[in-house]
């Protein structure tokens, strides 16, 4: 690794440190292998050279001090005098190789009355963030930062010393998320979605230029893909409850990528990349296979943005390929193939309840989008399909006969169940498709099934659960049924016995993670914000 130890123009100390050779847009154990939060040099790296850097910086004010060195030798100061002497290591090596120490110190004299303070910076300064096969082809867009700072030492200073603004409006939303979490389902919901926020938010990148910028997410731990869209799917709630044009953002390069004709198949894409950062898309058209689940994804937040937006011309914008998409839900969400739903961990199933309920539902999110572009025979068609499936559908998908009554993973498969999450959008998208009384029965019927630690996913697996499919489930429930959900989930956050970062899939019955399964971090707890968008039985 290299470094060096400087001052910017307005008085800040920043150590930049660095791989001297840089793997760009390559990743490791889910960490990027350019920028270098993590160096290994027991690792070969591809013989690439970026401008890629990480800074430790703090405000230079009479009283800091610092210095560059060993383990031994900057601690070991530290330690017997109290201070640093401002010295350089210009011995750059391997980072295991005498531990090379960035140390700051700063005296504040002596201990009285009057509180004091240092304001530190961590910041990882790339360039080059992604690359995207758009409408000019595969390109690779820059951090959003580029288009507002000459350099990089120009963004480092104005976000040190950014901090009070910065902060300010942190605490703000903070407040706001504790408050209405509390509003709508007491402290046990806050504790939920409190925890949730910033885990969302880190998922996700701003690249491009000011005139034409990008999200990107990375869905972290379960695999590395690029822009999985049944990721942003259940992370989606956070992002219409903050700023609607967020979701939106997300969904661009996805428009983009399709519309451009890099994806053979009708369907709608998986994701944009196996490998985050690289949306270099899936032209020979082997992505994970989720044809029914990604079509009625894209329909239902392509709505839901546009009913929060108000923009109509995003929806004639994108109108063929939202169409296109309704078209294969007609063929298939009725009687769904063989194939995966966002569950996929848990394998392929033929005629799922709950992922035809999600095409169905699709379909008449279409109608409503063809009626805000002004396709008003699209509009006709496509509510009478949605009406007619919807009817059939409660047919094949209901024990009727058991005590209580629900419906069941697999149409006519009487011994099975399952959450019947994907419900939720038509409370989100005010669409009364879907029975009142269809509600009213899964609400009753979810506590008879409840563990300690909540509601297991279906009955292929006792004793799994996922913490978005339940809260998608909550916000539409009973009160009763509602907060019995969410007081599990909040008891299971107190009780867990890991201590790996926010999981979105846990064993119910011990509160641990399933096997080896790696779910940590996940940005779908952005569905714990569900319960902030429809209204709630009070």
């Amino acid at each position: 690794m290299q470094w060096e130890t400087d001052i910017t123009e307005d008085g800040v100390y920043y150590h930049k440190i660095w791989n001297q050779k840089q793997s760009l847009f390559g990743e490791w154990k889910d960490q990027a292998e350019w920028g270098n939060w993590v160096c290994r040099p027991q690792r070969l790296h591809i013989d690439w050279y970026a401008d890629l850097c990480q800074y430790y910086a703090t405000s230079a004010v009479n009283g800091t001090m610092y210095q560059t060195g060993s383990d031994e030798s900057v601690r070991g100061l530290f330690t017997s005098t109290g201070s640093l002497n401002g010295s350089k290591d210009a011995n750059f090596r391997a980072i295991n190789d005498h531990w090379p120490v960035f140390g700051y110190a700063t005296d504040f004299g002596k201990v009285g009355s009057k509180a004091q303070s240092s304001l530190f910076t961590l910041g990882l300064a790339q360039d080059e963030a992604v690359q995207f096969l758009g409408a000019n082809g595969n390109r690779t867009l820059h951090s959003l930062w580029k288009s507002y700072f000459v350099d990089e030492l120009s963004a480092l200073s104005a976000f040190h010393n950014d901090y009070e603004a910065s902060s300010k409006l942190s605490k703000e939303l903070d407040a706001k998320i504790e408050t209405d979490s509390k509003a709508v389902a007491g402290d046990n919901y806050a504790l939920l979605t409190t925890l949730a926020a910033r885990q969302v938010f880190g998922a996700t990148q701003f690249v491009g230029s000011q005139d034409n910028f990008y999200l990107f997410l990375k869905e972290i731990s379960s695999n590395g893909n690029t822009q999985t869209v049944d990721i942003i799917y259940p992370a989606s709630p956070f992002f219409l409850y903050t700023n609607p044009e967020l979701l939106s953002l997300l969904l661009k390069p996805h428009f983009e990528n399709q519309e451009s004709g890099w994806y053979p198949n009708k369907s709608a894409i998986h994701d944009l990349g196996a490998h985050y950062p690289n949306a270099t898309g899936h032209m020979d058209g082997l992505d994970e296979s989720m044809p029914l689940e990604e079509c009625g994804n894209m329909i239902i937040m392509a709505l839901a943005y546009a009913q929060r937006s108000g923009n109509t011309n995003y929806i004639r914008e994108h109108y063929q390929l939202l169409k296109q998409w309704s078209e294969y839900l007609v063929e298939y969400s009725l009687i769904p193939a063989l194939q995966l739903s966002t569950d996929d961990f848990a394998g392929k199933l033929e005629n799922q309840t709950n992922l035809a309920l999600k095409g169905i539902i699709g379909l008449e999110a279409m109608s409503q989008l063809s009626a805000m572009a002004g396709e008003e025979d699209d509009a006709t068609n496509f509510t009478a399909i949605a009406h007619d499936y919807i009817s059939r559908w409660m047919d094949l998908s209901i024990n009727q006969a058991a005590n209580p009554p629900h419906t069941v993973l697999t149409y006519n498969n009487m011994s099975t169940h399952g959450l019947l999450y994907n419900l939720y959008s038509d409370r989100l998208l005010h669409l009364d498709l879907v029975p009142q009384p269809i509600y009213d029965m899964q609400s009753a019927f979810y506590p008879t099934i409840a563990d300690p630690y909540g509601i297991p996913l279906d009955s292929r697996n006792r004793y799994w659960t996922k913490s978005d499919w339940q809260i998608f489930c909550a916000a539409i429930a009973s009160t009763q049924t509602r907060n019995m959900i969410i007081a599990r989930m909040a008891k299971w956050l107190n009780e867990t016995p890991t201590s790996r970062p926010f999981t979105d899939l846990y064993d119910t019955e011990s509160g641990a993670y399933p096997g080896n399964i790696q779910f940590k971090a996940r940005p779908v707890q952005g569905a714990l914000f569900a319960l902030l968008l429809v209204p709630q039985q009070q």
